[in-house]
């Protein structure tokens, strides 16, 4: 059997991993990717002579999909978990706690924003339990249009805004319910009385185990080791460029005729190649829109009073240029064993892809600039480190989870055929991990 994936992220690499333990030692697996390297926006540099994440840097830990994987692996040992520490709101000009309880920074109570709103958007959310809500079931809307309708604009831009910027590098008006709060919307759904009836029954249950996780040597070390066990030929700096149907399974251009295909690409690329095989799947993918990111990585002196937090996010509309700072070596304890300070500045939100034409120069200083603002203590870097991250993340927009449904159900009838990404159902790497593992399985049920 002869299976091309095309993308070597995360996901392809996954899926080319699992089929190889799937449909055994015979199988020749090709892994195509247009880029130079595999792991796509997975990317660990060196920073003050040391790894560093410059791409994801985190995972959820909740989730299993990631410890499994890297016991199945032998990596065990890599897995680390952040210090315990909180981040800050920098809002209004000032540093605030990031507050508690909430669920992507939608309140399940009033107190738990005071200091972080003004006193009237307090009394809102106070009084919000004795406004009707009107919801119906199975719908989906914009996070902003739900949050500023109940609570009012500052709790969308100080509260929910600095946290959706970190996960999807968008905000809550580019960013739908259903998909990016599933239960949030089941709770709403259930018929939940008010929104924060709806966060306090969405919310997870307290739990002492870490959120967050990481890989002490970066995730390439888990790169590594899926390309080596995947046993696949990898052929990098040369893009698919057509897929068609072939005589007994697929053409794809220009490795040529293979028996099954897992696109493991970003939504634009997957509906360009889908475009004449599975033109309802294409319209589908079009629909989906991508946001830009620029990290930068400073190494500062080990002095540098940073505070004692794991990061500092950006509430809309400050004068800041950056969107978050990631205090890496205050948030990892394996990173605080260096003889530096590290910091990743973050830059980019969906709408303005300004920052990706910017000199390395000027980011650099507008991370130096804005953090000296944020921390209130002189920064002087010992050295820095860009990262241009060009269309990274999926926009999961409003009516998401419709779109994908339709998507899976085109392709459903597509033998041979399957998809992974993080544009199906979820962006992180664990969902990543999770879609093509099911796309490898389908491809293994057909061999």
């Amino acid at each position: 059997m002869r299976i091309a994936v095309v993308g070597g992220g995360i996901s392809g690499l996954v899926a080319a991993y699992r089929l190889r333990t799937l449909v055994g030692a015979g199988a020749d697996i090709l892994v195509l990717d247009r880029a130079e390297r595999v792991g796509g926006i997975l990317y660990t540099g060196e920073v003050a002579g040391g790894p560093l994440d410059l791409g994801a840097e985190a995972f959820v830990g909740r989730r299993p999909e990631v410890p499994e994987l890297l016991r199945e692996l032998g990596l065990e040992t890599q897995l680390v978990t952040p210090a315990g520490l909180r981040p800050l709101v920098w809002s209004g000009g000032a540093a605030h706690a990031l507050p508690e309880r909430t669920l992507m920074g939608i309140p399940s109570d009033a107190e738990s924003m005071r200091g972080l709103v003004d006193a009237e958007t307090v009394t809102r959310i106070e009084e919000e339990p004795r406004r009707p809500l009107s919801w119906d079931p199975g719908t989906d809307i914009d996070v902003y249009s739900l949050v500023a309708d109940r609570f009012g604009a500052q709790v969308a831009e100080r509260s929910v805004d600095p946290l959706l910027g970190g996960v999807y590098a968008g905000s809550s008006r580019s960013i739908g319910v259903r998909a990016a709060l599933p239960t949030l919307a089941a709770a709403l759904d259930d018929g939940a009385p008010s929104l924060t009836h709806a966060v306090s029954v969405a919310l997870p249950p307290p739990s002492s185990a870490p959120v967050f996780g990481g890989l002490r040597d970066g995730y390439q070390v888990l790169l590594e080791a899926l390309a080596a066990r995947s046993g696949a030929k990898f052929v990098t700096a040369t893009p698919a460029t057509r897929l068609a149907r072939g005589l007994r399974g697929w053409v794809v251009d220009p490795i040529g005729a293979v028996d099954a295909v897992v696109l493991a690409t970003q939504a634009p690329v997957t509906a360009r190649l889908l475009g004449a095989v599975a033109p309802e799947a294409t319209a589908v993918l079009a629909e989906m829109e991508l946001s830009s990111s620029v990290v930068v990585a400073l190494a500062l002196p080990c002095e540098t009073a940073l505070p004692q937090n794991s990061g500092i996010l950006v509430a809309t509309g400050e004068p800041l240029r950056a969107k978050a700072f990631t205090l890496s070596s205050r948030k990892w304890t394996h990173l605080a064993e260096r003889e530096t300070a590290l910091v990743r500045a973050s830059f980019g939100k969906f709408g303005d892809d300004s920052t990706l034409s910017w000199t390395d120069a000027d980011l650099v200083t507008a991370a130096v600039e804005d953090l000296a603002t944020v921390t209130g203590v002189p920064i002087t870097p010992r050295s820095a480190v860009v990262q241009r991250w060009r269309g990274g993340l999926t926009q999961y927009a409003s009516g998401h989870t419709t779109r994908v449904a339709t998507l899976e159900s085109a392709i459903a009838t597509l033998p041979g055929l399957a998809l992974a990404g993080p544009y199906l159902h979820g962006v992180g790497v664990p969902a990543c991990v999770a879609a093509a593992t099911s796309a490898a399985h389908r491809i293994a049920a057909t061999a």
